[in-house]
């Protein structure tokens, strides 16, 4: 998915989930073995049976192929040792030789071999087939909660991206609303993986979206959430937080108002430079009953041509293979600055690319939410 083409989390709605390919080296490794065995006696001084060799040969295609190509590899390797056999029996010794009971024991162990070989095949291939179906799962599950960001919506442009780590379902979450108090959006990052991570994630998505709309400024819904927390931990819990930021944009006075819970400081895109939006912290939500200090609010502007970028620490803790995090304010700076004013969709895209060629794997969720006020804002109200 590149968010030019389609917002948000639309690559969950279009990734097509298939079960995993085994590399290259893997698929030929039976070919192979079978070339080292036909290599080894001529190399070797001493005359040995290699053909016992290939007993192993039906386990090994095992590793990559399916239950009936490994039947296949199993019948080929009996007849190739029975071929082996009745070559050495050609070069002096008697035909009978071919029949000799350590051969016959060699027969008998790689077609029993072959058939343990394939149902461990056919075992192989009902656990990827699982995997794709709870994978395909998950997919809808956070196609669900995390849908897809507007090109437009309200007095904002926006786009998202949702990189999933290793499993589709995560603890990463946004959302972004128009209200009557203004475009308001939440990004944030729910500590732990797993069932228990989603299901912090829909209720806090669910509550974000009814008290988004609810009269009362940003702190009043990051009070919201924070209750929200309290009452799914069910009791004290320093081991259940969230790290978040909200965002809401005030088209008429061009100003941004940040609450940060503990979360990355966004980054604002404006006039040709890269700078993050720093301000007073607080601490994740669920753990306010650690300290008497409040969350507070801090301002900035925002005016068309800027783009504030939201995201989780999946980004900015990506590692290179030499161990180095993704240098997201200096990658941003070399693409954007002294430009004219990008896109949403030109940024997410930017980092949909650019973090893969950084990191390879990702080895944590990645969340990202890019908005950018409108040329002109809306009169009408808002939905």
């Amino acid at each position: 998915m590149r968010t030019g083409r389609a917002s948000g989390s639309a690559r969950l709605s279009d990734a097509v989930l298939q079960a995993p390919v085994p590399p290259v080296w893997m698929r030929w490794l039976p070919a192979g073995y079978v070339a080292a065995v036909l290599l080894l006696e001529p190399v070797t001084p001493v005359e040995w049976p290699v053909s016992f060799l290939l007993v192993a040969l039906p386990v090994i295609a095992a590793s990559s192929l399916g239950p009936l190509a490994v039947a296949g590899v199993s019948v080929f390797s009996v007849c190739l040792e029975g071929l082996l056999a009745g070559s050495t029996c050609c070069a002096g010794r008697s035909a009978h030789d071919l029949w000799e009971r350590h051969y016959v024991g060699a027969y008998v162990s790689t077609a029993v071999v072959g058939i343990l070989g394939t149902a461990l095949a056919a075992h192989r291939t009902r656990q990827e087939a699982r995997l794709v179906h709870a994978n395909s799962v998950s997919k809808e599950l956070m196609r669900t909660l995390l849908r897809p960001v507007p090109r437009r919506i309200g007095n904002v442009r926006a786009a998202g991206l949702y990189r999933p780590a290793e499993a589709l379902v995560g603890g990463d979450l946004f959302d972004l609303r128009a209200t009557p108090a203004g475009e308001r959006a939440v990004i944030g990052d729910v500590r732990g993986k797993g069932l228990p991570a989603v299901r912090t994630v829909a209720d806090l998505l669910g509550c974000f979206r009814q008290t988004a709309y609810e009269s009362g400024d940003l702190l009043e819904v990051a009070g919201s959430m924070e209750r929200c927390i309290v009452r799914e931990a069910g009791a004290p819990d320093d081991e259940l937080f969230v790290t978040a930021a909200l965002v809401e944009y005030d088209p008429h006075a061009q100003r941004v108002t940040v609450v940060n819970c503990g979360h990355i400081e966004p980054v604002l895109i404006s006039r040709g430079e890269v700078h993050t939006l720093t301000g007073p912290p607080s601490l994740p939500l669920g753990l306010g009953a650690l300290s008497a200090e409040r969350p507070r609010a801090h301002t900035h502007r925002f005016v068309p041509g800027d783009v504030l970028l939201l995201c989780t620490d999946g980004l900015i803790e990506a590692r290179d293979p030499a161990g180095s995090f993704y240098p997201l304010l200096d990658r941003l700076h070399d693409r954007f600055a002294g430009r004219p004013a990008p896109d949403p969709f030109e940024v997410v895209d930017f980092l949909d690319t650019d973090l893969p060629r950084h990191a390879g794997t990702l080895h944590d969720d990645v969340a990202v939410l890019a908005i950018a006020p409108h040329e002109s804002p809306r009169t009408q109200d808002r939905a």
